[in-house]
């Protein structure tokens, strides 16, 4: 029997994400645990006139490859990656991890020796995104080891996704337009200004964002979506900054993650579970120390870490931060193989002042209410 609400997250992700018009070529890739998801996004583009390619691999199949890879092999791009990156019209991708920690062992050299091949690959996606020639759209599909990250059932952690997306709004079409306000309107007052200050225990940090732009996201890419983002200038980020969740990147767990800037550089780094692997990333490349993204959540429906990022860092009263590669529609220019997002929670005695004033106080913002 189908879930109403996953076919409700397929037609947000076709028709109001990425917007699929007749005889775009659109790569659906995902896990086979994601097919429930997988197929209801097909059978949307098929609606839409689009030209689906479905890229769907196996449970296991990352696991399998870095253990068995060899070093030509960790660094081959298959063809039909790189065509949904530098050709498909639209790429829609779906996480469905049936086991979030099956990467948890792998030698985190072998990591960064793929993740450093696939630079090009990142830097073509956010390129041809920024121009608006490839459009592309990432959620994830509710399953038991998501549920379980988040110390929650399979069926109320559903419950719990599938309304952060706003599937069960009654026009599921039209309902990340009209949530969409707050962010609009922080966005728009946050444009222009010059450094933002992040307080919070443990954490004192400034970071340059003159002539920088800011991004409201409202769906389009992400879902579920809620936040706004920018490049910090590259070298004018100065402080420390303690991270409030565990950092999942690669199929790894790093925690306690603490980091101090200086003139735009990581120059201290340490974590209380996982600290060779975060060592191993940042010294993937030049880029990697250099903040490449500071980002301030905005959906208040999400409340509590789940160990995804792609909920966690929109939560409202959080802000994240990613090391490495820079989107270029924020006129951030910061070039790396690594782009990784960490969470900082301000709820609890947190603020961040923007050019002296205060923008949030304790995760409550104090502007941009209508």
């Amino acid at each position: 029997m189908k879930d109403q609400r996953a076919e409700a997250l397929a037609q947000i992700l076709v028709r109001y994400s990425t917007k699929v018009k007749k005889g775009e070529t659109v790569a659906v890739q995902g896990s086979s645990t994601a097919e429930p998801l997988v197929q209801a996004v097909y059978e949307e583009v098929l609606r839409a006139g689009g030209l689906p390619v479905v890229q769907l691999s196996p449970e296991g199949a990352a696991a399998a490859f870095y253990e068995l890879a060899s070093d030509e092999q960790l660094e081959w791009i298959p063809p039909t990656s790189a065509w949904a990156i530098e050709e498909a019209d639209v790429r829609i991708a779906i996480l469905g991890d049936a086991n979030t920690r099956d990467l948890s062992q792998v030698d985190p050299k072998k990591q960064a020796k793929a993740q450093k091949a696939r630079k090009g690959l990142m830097e073509t996606s956010m390129k041809r995104s920024a121009s608006g020639e490839g459009r592309w759209a990432l959620t994830l599909f509710p399953t038991h080891a998501y549920a379980s990250e988040a110390g929650m059932s399979l069926a109320a952690y559903e419950d719990f996704y599938y309304g952060a997306c706003l599937c069960t709004d009654p026009e599921p079409l039209t309902a990340w337009q009209r949530q969409s306000d707050l962010v609009r309107r922080l966005a728009d007052w946050i444009a222009g200004k010059e450094e933002v200050h992040i307080q919070a225990p443990g954490t004192d940090i400034k970071l340059g964002v003159a002539g920088r732009t800011w991004i409201p996201c409202v769906g389009d890419r992400n879902m579920p979506d809620g936040e706004f983002f920018t490049g910090p200038v590259e070298d004018a980020v100065d402080g420390e900054i303690s991270f409030s969740f565990p950092a999942v990147y690669g199929g790894r767990e790093v925690s306690g993650v603490k980091l101090r800037f200086e003139s735009g550089k990581v120059v201290d780094a340490s974590a209380e579970r996982g600290e060779p692997f975060l060592h191993e990333m940042l010294d993937t490349d030049a880029g990697a120390r250099t903040l490449g993204e500071l980002g301030i959540g905005t959906n208040y429906g999400i409340t509590t870490g789940t160990r995804e990022i792609l909920l966690d860092e929109k939560i409202g009263g959080t802000v994240h931060m990613a090391i490495g590669m820079a989107y270029p529609e924020s006129g951030g220019t910061n070039s790396s193989a690594v782009h990784w997002d960490m969470v900082c929670d301000l709820r609890q005695g947190g603020s961040i002042t923007v050019d002296g004033e205060e923008l949030q106080r304790d995760g409550e913002f104090l502007v941009g209410s209508a």
